[in-house]
């Protein structure tokens, strides 16, 4: 069976067309979940174009190696960079998405990595080497983040107390509201200090 086609819903923001940052979901996360839904609202405040990815996870995406995974990833947001001819200037991604990080790198391209896979030397070793801007959130509950790991990285670091992989508290809902809003307003700033480029273009 081949993967299922991305849910028909708008994916682009126009503002700015020589700043564009992408929007790269998570394994189920998509664009229209709160962090990345709030994610482009404020992106779009800052009068950036927005360009929103929709995963087509492969069928066979549980039996690929990380190896596989990572390449993947990096082809979905290589070919998403090389698009916008030059325009791209930030990336801000939800867990799998942070598999682009290397990519990031080599493209002196400003980040914010929402629950980044902290986990994967892979990303902890790209991060390490990222020169732009770049900003960490991560909730101290979750598995995949590793607040040390985080700090070694020099960057920007947001850790919200007890948050779980989805920067939630489980069976808290407005607890969560409060978490979603320090993270929102966190990235806020993040945005808000960049350069009046966005940064090194692609």
């Amino acid at each position: 069976m081949s993967a299922s086609p991305a849910p028909s819903l708008p994916t682009r923001i126009d503002g700015d067309p020589d700043r564009v940052a992408l929007v790269l979901p998570g394994v189920g996360y998509s664009p229209a979940r709160p962090l990345l839904h709030f994610a482009s609202s404020v992106l779009a405040r800052h009068g950036w174009t927005v360009q929103e990815l929709w995963w087509r996870i492969p069928d066979a995406f549980a039996e690929f190696t990380t190896e596989q995974r990572i390449a993947w990833v990096e082809r979905q947001v290589g070919a998403a960079v090389d698009a916008e001819g030059g325009a791209c200037r930030l990336l801000v991604g939800k867990s799998l998405g942070s598999l682009a990080a290397g990519l990031a790198a080599d493209r002196a391209l400003p980040a914010a990595w929402l629950t980044p896979v902290l986990t994967l030397d892979h990303v902890a070793h790209a991060l390490g080497r990222a020169t732009a801007p770049t900003l960490l959130i991560g909730g101290s509950a979750d598995r995949l983040w590793d607040r040390s790991v985080a700090d070694a990285t020099g960057h920007q670091v947001l850790e919200l107390p007890a948050a779980d992989h989805g920067l939630e508290l489980p069976h808290d809902p407005t607890g969560s509201i409060d978490l979603l809003r320090t993270a929102v307003a966190r990235l806020d700033t993040f945005i808000g200090g960049l350069p009046p480029g966005g940064g090194t273009a692609a």
